[in-house]
């Protein structure tokens, strides 16, 4: 499993018009599913999301998490996080999971994440989808679990 995740001042998600998850100051994570995805790995992902140190503190080092700054946590399933891009001029998607098991451990991720969480929003599951946002740094990681 892997997350795109982007400090934010604003982000939000729409789906034909209609703002489907928003969030003000905190992190939009693109969550990407491989097909080997368990829960564990999931949890893995869950725990550095909530607990990864990109924030400023006093000083301006990135010292605090999304939990610390009480910032929202966006998730947006993204397939195409898990391409494979090494051959070609044409992304590969062997590496993605199969659309249902995708669904499946995103769903999980996002019920965790909302059990442990108060300020998270999401985008919709297999939708076309916008996404606008304010990197705030700009400050961007992959995490892999």
């Amino acid at each position: 499993m892997r997350a795109l995740i982007q400090r934010v001042t604003h982000a939000e998600v729409r789906v034909a018009e209609e703002t489907v998850g928003a969030i003000d100051h905190g992190l939009l994570a693109l969550i990407g599913v491989e097909p080997d995805d368990t829960a564990e790995r999931s949890d893995r992902l869950l725990h550095k999301l909530l607990n990864y140190r990109i924030f400023g503190d006093d000083d301006g080092r990135m010292n605090r998490s999304v939990c610390d700054v009480e910032g929202g946590l966006l998730l947006v399933s993204q397939f195409t996080l898990v391409a494979d891009t090494s051959r070609g001029m044409r992304p590969g998607f062997s590496r993605a999971a199969p659309p249902e098991v995708g669904e499946h451990w995103f769903n999980h991720l996002v019920e965790q994440a909302r059990a442990r969480w108060a300020h998270v929003a999401t985008g919709r599951f297999g939708a076309e989808m916008q996404i606008s946002l304010t990197n705030d740094g700009p400050v961007t990681f992959l995490l892999e679990t």
